[in-house]
């Protein structure tokens, strides 16, 4: 059976429905990518138009099938040392100015299947130590990609920019029914958390962080909800925290409470009320 098409004025209705919930922009040029991957899930429940389908995702009482629509339309492109300037900064300058008598907690915001996370969980084992106080949170509004997150548990060929030493060190390689996989071996997992997190709303009680990565999400953002976004992770840095955002984004025009430090690396003044009364 072919996708059912969709007419303007029901994409638009898409396009206001996702922004609502997630703050993502879907653009014009997305109507494809959305009948794609919306379509099977009609097909699913039996419904012939994406007026039907609608109906459904509106009713707040579906939330489960919400999230189902979330999970669909969210990009999750990653992979291991993604941008990897930012992980060479957090060894060289960070970490070595970071107290050795205190925990040190990062966020990775937008977290998707986990790369990322385990990605700092290595360069933090190998610096801080695989028994050392860190801690790594990872949130993302798709749990879809969360369940894959918390499993640490990737095919071979997802080990694009994973050095071979970092591999050999912290993953263990499948055998017999797993073979051509590997897992994040459990003393970096051990380290880490992961939680739902919708960037759009208030965020729940997580504590605070001394780097928050928030990379290559922006990107879907309008201006209005980037300063919205940006402003509740501020408050969620220790003073002196770092926020790192991904290459092709930028704070500019976005927020004042941090400053840039190099290009994509913003940080919070260690006293920020008197950044405030400036």
């Amino acid at each position: 059976m072919k996708d059912p098409g969709i007419t303007d004025a029901e994409f638009a209705r898409f396009q206001r429905l996702i922004h609502e919930i997630a703050g993502i922009s879907l653009a014009d040029s997305k109507k494809v990518l959305l009948v794609g991957r919306l379509g099977k899930r009609l097909r699913t429940l039996g419904l012939t138009s994406f007026t039907q389908y609608e109906h459904v995702v509106s009713d707040k009482k579906n939330a489960q099938e919400r999230q189902v629509m979330v999970d669909l339309l969210t990009t999750n492109e990653t992979y291991f040392f993604r941008e990897p300037a930012h992980f060479d900064y957090l060894r060289s300058v960070i970490l070595p100015q970071h107290p050795k008598n205190q925990p040190l907690n990062i966020w990775s915001a937008a977290a998707s299947t986990g790369e990322e996370i385990y990605t700092l969980a290595m360069v933090l084992a190998d610096c801080l130590g695989v028994n050392g106080d860190w801690n790594i949170l990872g949130s993302d509004i798709s749990s879809r990609v969360l369940e894959v997150a918390r499993r640490g548990h990737y095919w071979v060929d997802r080990t694009r920019g994973l050095p071979v030493e970092y591999r050999h060190k912290y993953c263990l390689k499948g055998v017999r029914s797993q073979e051509g996989t590997f897992l994040v071996a459990p003393e970096l997992r051990r380290h880490t958390r992961f939680m739902q997190v919708n960037l759009n709303a208030s965020l729940p009680d997580i504590g605070r962080f001394h780097v928050i990565f928030l990379r290559n999400v922006m990107i879907y953002f309008d201006n209005a909800t980037k300063r919205e976004v940006v402003a509740r992770l501020v408050q969620k840095l220790h003073p002196g925290g770092y926020l790192i955002v991904g290459h092709s984004e930028s704070l500019n025009g976005v927020s004042d409470a941090v400053t840039l430090v190099r290009p994509t690396i913003y940080r919070l003044p260690v006293d920020p009320k008197r950044m405030a009364m400036q």
